[in-house]
Order: C-alpha cells, then structure tokens, then sequence
C-alpha cells in the first residue's frame, strides 16, 4: 500500500497493529507506533488500545503504561489491556493495584486478573477474587470459569469445585478441551477420581486420573487405566503418563517394578519420572536405588536442595552418618538451600495454609491443643488393640519439622 502511494488510516493501524501482536512482532510493532506518531493517528481510542495490547503483550509492559498514561480516553478495554499486561509479566502487584482503579469492570477484566493469579500460583487469592466477581454481579466467562477450577485443583478446595461445576452445567457452558480437562485435573487432584473417569478422555484426563490412583493406592486399576490408553483409546503414553505410572507403582512398594519400567520407558526419563522414583526409594528407604536415582537427575543437570535433603535424610535414617556428611558437603559447595514446605487443607469451603517450621497461623494453640488430644485418644486406642495405628500417629505428631 505505501509502495503505491496510498497513506494508512487510523482502520489500518488497528489491523496492522493486531497482526503484530499475534505474531509477536514487537520490532515491527515500534515502527509502526512510530508512523502512527508522524501521521497524527495516535490519539484514536482503538489505535491505542491496540498499541497497549500489542506492548504488554510482547512483554513491553512499561511501553505500554507510556501510551496509556498518554490516553486521553481510556475504555474498559485499554485498562483490561493494562492489567493483562502486568499479569503476564509476573508484576501482580502492580496489575492489581491498577486492577482496583479500573472505573469500570467486564469479565474479561476479572479473568485477566484471576489469571494472572493463577500463573503466579497465587491460588487462595485467585479463588477470593472469583468469589468477589459474583458478588460484584459479574459472570464468570469461559477463561475465569477455567482459572477458578484451576485454583481449587491446586487447593483441594472441592467443595468450590463442585459449586463451579455446577455453575457450568447451569448455565449450559460449552464443555471444550480446555473447561473439560480443567473439570477432570480438579476432580481427580481433589480425590474424587470416579468423578473424573466420568468426563471425556485425552492426554492430559490420564495423567489427572493416573496421578489420583497414585495417591490413593489404586495399583490394578492405575496399571488397568494406563494399558487402555493406547489400546481403548488410541493414545500413546507420554513421559508424563510413565511418571504417573513408575509414582504409582513406587508408592505401592513395587520399586523394581518401578525401576524396570523407567529402564524400559521408549523415551529418556525426565525430572518427574525420576523425582517420582526418588520419592518412592524415600517412602520405603530403598537408599542404594535413591543414589543411583539422584545420581541419573545430576546427569541431567536437576539436582536441586531437596534431591540432596532427601537422600542426605535417608542415610540418616539408615545410620550412614558418612554418606550424611559427603551429601551436607556437597550441597555447600554447590551452594543449594531446601526451599521450605507447605501443606493445605480444606476447612469448612476455606483452603488453609501451613508452611513447615511456621508457628504464625492464627490458630496455631487450637491446633496443637487439637494435635495433644488426637493423641491422648490414640494412646487409649491403643490400649485396646489400635497399638500399630497409634504408634504411627505419635511419630507424625512427633516428628521435629526440618
């Protein structure tokens, strides 16, 4: 068109300004704004919302802010821009705080925030600003539906998952690819993997359902759903799939089984397939498998704090305080830290947080009080024959936090 003689228009910058942001095009995109800028385009609504969209989209975040502090007419759609911008980027703080000023607000603002949350693993926060979209007489889009469902996979929180589910069926939400497996990851991360056998089947169905027999012990029926995958359903086991399947068969004691299956897997294993047998060797302190394990994550450069935590652990247990010391010593030389652990669990609708090692939660007495009482009450128990039971509460009561 330029090669012709014909000058673009404010229409034209729009679609031009489109194309570079679903192709990325950030330097395209800059010369663009600059022709924008010398033709006198600029101060047209749709080319800024563009130009804010093309910029926090591409990553240029601050770019971005530039031309829409320069807005002279900022929409709901310049603003939802901006806060989807700081949310990709990982600057929530900054997406909320602009979040909370927006003067007007759609679903595809709330889900934009709510998804940004959910990338930050900010889940507890995702789930109450959901809740607050309700309240505020929003509903909740396709992206939000999928990012609160998110958050309670992440959570346990079933109770709101069920709530969502029902939602959807209510309100007759088309049930794709993606709200399907966000349904199934929830049902089967909550437990509930009856549930999630019910819905419909890809890859990652099975590695939700694979991961949830794992976890409640399920082995025939685990090794059942992963040989149906290629022969009911025509669907060849990934990686992913393999690591269900060794984290299965590891947690259940089978840990040759386990071990032949990652020796035998057509592809090499990675991080979760070894973590997942290394997992398994700490369960039942196989510690000579865990050395080769770890030994094959330093190959492929995954050795981090808590591989060697775990195995300097496990050779404690065994009383090999020389292997202690070497493992000790190499994590300083390396300089690698264990990154605490935390725990959640579900309360009355309300996902609740313990980091290991922290006596700050507000509730902190009630729960130890809670803790000395169980116990007192399994010591009676085991007066009268729960003596195995008993014991091993005690040792999980016990247990000095690390």
């Amino acid at each position: 068109m330029l090669a012709t003689g014909n000058l673009p228009n404010n229409y034209t910058f729009s679609f031009v300004l489109r194309a570079c942001l679903h192709l990325s095009a950030l330097a395209d995109g800059r010369k663009l704004h600059a022709q924008i800028a010398k033709l006198g385009w600029e101060s047209y609504d749709f080319v800024q919302n563009e130009l804010i969209h093309m910029y926090a989209t591409c990553g240029c975040v601050d770019s971005a802010r530039r031309v829409f502090d320069q807005s002279l007419h900022r929409d709901v759609i310049s603003w939802t821009a901006m806060v989807h911008g700081y949310a990709v980027s990982a600057r929530i703080e900054e997406a909320r705080e602009l979040f909370d000023k927006m003067p007007e607000r759609n679903a595809v603002s709330w889900s934009a925030m709510m998804t940004g949350y959910v990338q930050a693993e900010m889940f507890r926060e995702a789930l109450a600003l959901f809740t607050e979209m309700q309240r505020a007489g929003t509903q909740p889009n396709h992206a939000g539906v999928v990012g609160a469902l998110t958050a309670c996979a992440f959570l346990g929180a079933l109770d709101q998952g069920r709530w969502i589910h029902a939602y959807v069926e209510r309100k007759k939400m088309e049930l794709d690819r993606i709200l399907g497996t966000a349904l199934i990851d929830m049902y089967a991360k909550c437990g509930c993997i009856q549930t999630a056998l019910q819905r419909q089947a890809n890859e990652i169905t099975f590695i939700c359902v694979l991961t949830s027999c794992s976890r409640v012990g399920l082995v025939a029926e685990g090794k059942n759903i992963f040989d149906s995958m290629s022969t009911a359903h025509g669907i060849e086991p990934g990686v992913e799939h393999y690591g269900c399947l060794v984290d299965l068969l590891g947690r259940s004691g089978l840990l040759a089984e386990a071990a032949t299956t990652v020796r035998e897997m057509p592809m090499e294993p990675d991080a979760y397939v070894l973590g997942a047998l290394l997992n398994s060797c700490r369960i039942h302190g196989n510690v000579e498998l865990a050395k080769e394990t770890v030994e094959s994550l330093e190959e492929l450069g995954l050795d981090h704090g808590g591989v060697y935590v775990l195995l300097s652990n496990m050779y404690a247990s065994a009383n090999r305080w020389q292997h202690v010391a070497e493992v000790r010593k190499g994590m300083e030389s390396k300089r690698v830290r264990k990154v605490p652990g935390c725990s959640m669990i579900e309360v009355d609708g309300v996902a609740c947080e313990f980091v290991a090692g922290d006596s700050a939660h507000h509730l902190n007495d009630e729960i130890l009080s809670t803790l000395k009482i169980m116990d007192t009450q399994l010591k009676v128990s085991s007066a009268e024959g729960g003596a195995e039971i008993a014991e091993s509460w005690r040792e999980l009561v016990n247990k000095p936090i690390d």
